[in-house]
């Protein structure tokens, strides 16, 4: 299908029909654009408030069972753990909000014994350092994910949907993407939007299907030498949106932003982020480092892996930096 065609589709089909259209198309390679009134329909209809509850601060947390925990690890063969975390360092950084600071010292606690102590300033948010996106991280129109308004972000912290809501963790199957590897490259050409095409595609050749309560890894190659985060930036087209609710997908993470910039939507830098976290109610991971997790994957030629991901109880926060693990 040529760009102009896609184009077409989306500006004159309605929601699923538009995203089956979207499932034919080839890699774009640049966002396409998607209209605001498409975007704002897609708001409303992927919206998840009230289906587990008011009170629900979860979201597609919930899809997440004890049987697929179960099945996810009873799936361990070899007992291979790979971090799918960048190491932070302190200091100033072009692409944070803040420069993560760490002051270490020292205190005698008695005659013989003196122990190093630490005071951490960190922003989680950002373009470089491996963070989790609480519920209370993206609000639109006003907006969080169930309705909650946006007054409930207090100085103090989230009086809802922060991140003690994900006390217990994510413990489920993780599906690793490998799209750099699918098209035979170190990583996908800067600003190239990734879409439902692409991942049925991976899923034919790898004879996987992402399933209700996985955990999607998206591997663009931003760790890979030479690839950029910055925009020009791959990442997801919001397209996939639709796609990762209709699959019942519980969390999304990228080595990138999960956004492909520059935008599909004018106006929204990042769309993606807020179809997921403010509609859907969906818990994303930015910045991953996938590089190791693909090689592992790609020796043992199995794509899927326990994955095992747990926040700090910490009242009140939008995010927290995170060392997600993969057990193969």
């Amino acid at each position: 299908m040529k760009r102009s065609a896609w184009c077409i589709a989306v500006l004159a089909a309605s929601w699923f029909p538009a995203v089956r259209l979207l499932a034919q198309t080839p890699m774009a390679p640049t966002p396409l654009p998607v209209p605001r009134d498409t975007f704002d329909a897609w708001m409303a209809r992927l919206s998840n408030a009230g289906r587990w509850g008011a009170e629900d601060e979860l979201g597609t947390l919930n899809l997440i069972t004890p049987a697929k925990r179960r099945a996810a690890a009873q799936s361990v063969r070899d007992g291979v753990t790979v971090s799918l975390a960048r190491e932070v360092a302190a200091g100033r950084d072009s692409t944070t909000l803040f420069p993560f600071r760490l002051r270490a010292y020292s205190r005698p606690f008695d005659s013989t014994i003196t122990a190093a102590v630490d005071s951490l300033s960190v922003n989680a948010h950002g373009l470089t350092r491996t963070h989790l996106d609480a519920l209370a991280h993206i609000a639109y129109r006003g907006r969080f994910y169930n309705g909650v308004a946006l007054d409930q972000l207090a100085p103090g912290g989230a009086r809802r949907l922060g991140l003690e809501a994900m006390q217990r963790g994510i413990v489920t199957r993780g599906v690793l993407v490998d799209l750099p590897r699918l098209r035979g490259v170190e990583y996908l050409p800067p600003g190239t939007a990734v879409t439902p095409a692409d991942l049925e595609q991976w899923e034919r050749q790898h004879r996987v299907r992402v399933e209700a309560g996985d955990v999607l890894l998206i591997r663009v190659g931003h760790g890979a030498p030479g690839a950029a985060a910055a925009a020009p930036a791959s990442g997801p087209h919001p397209s996939l949106a639709v796609w990762l609710r209709e699959r019942g997908v519980a969390a999304l993470g990228s080595d990138g932003g999960n956004e492909a910039a520059p935008s599909a939507v004018r106006g929204l830098s990042i769309s993606l982020h807020a179809l997921a976290v403010a509609a859907m109610g969906m818990p994303l991971l930015d910045n991953l480092d996938l590089e190791e997790a693909a090689r592992e994957a790609a020796a043992r030629g199995r794509p899927t892996f326990l994955f095992v991901a747990a926040p700090p109880r910490i009242r009140g926060a939008t995010g927290t930096l995170i060392n997600p693990l993969a057990v193969f």
